[in-house]
């Protein structure tokens, strides 16, 4: 199982972004799926997540500006990040719980991470 990132950048701010990550390979399906982000010399921190049935949560600094959302049917999941802001720089990584096959049933779950993608916005 992959995930690959792409939409990161530089912006000014006050403007938008849009992350995406699809998962490819070989699964039953995916559970929830999340955006972290990781600023230097800070600790890996989420930033949004999504259930399989489309629940949502935010952390409290993007609420009102970040929007999470899935498309189950390509495998992923985006982040639109209107407002940024100089302190939302940082390499964003999403995430996933995916269940595995074994044999041809469902398995365990397990997570995987995406390589990163920097997001910079300038004041």
């Amino acid at each position: 199982v992959q995930l690959v990132e792409s939409g990161g950048g530089l912006v000014q701010a006050g403007g938008s972004l849009r992350l995406s990550c699809a998962a490819s390979g070989s699964f039953f399906s995916i559970n929830a799926m999340g955006w972290y982000r990781q600023a230097p010399g800070n600790q890996r921190e989420l930033v949004a997540a999504i259930t399989g049935g489309g629940s949502t949560d935010y952390a409290g600094s993007v609420k009102g500006r970040f929007t999470i959302s899935r498309d189950n049917a390509k495998n992923t999941v985006y982040l639109q990040m209107d407002s940024l802001k100089p302190e939302d720089t940082a390499v964003y990584y999403c995430n996933a719980d995916v269940q595995l096959y074994i044999g041809v049933l469902p398995g365990k779950s397990k997570v995987y991470w995406g390589q990163g993608t920097q997001v910079t916005v300038s004041s």
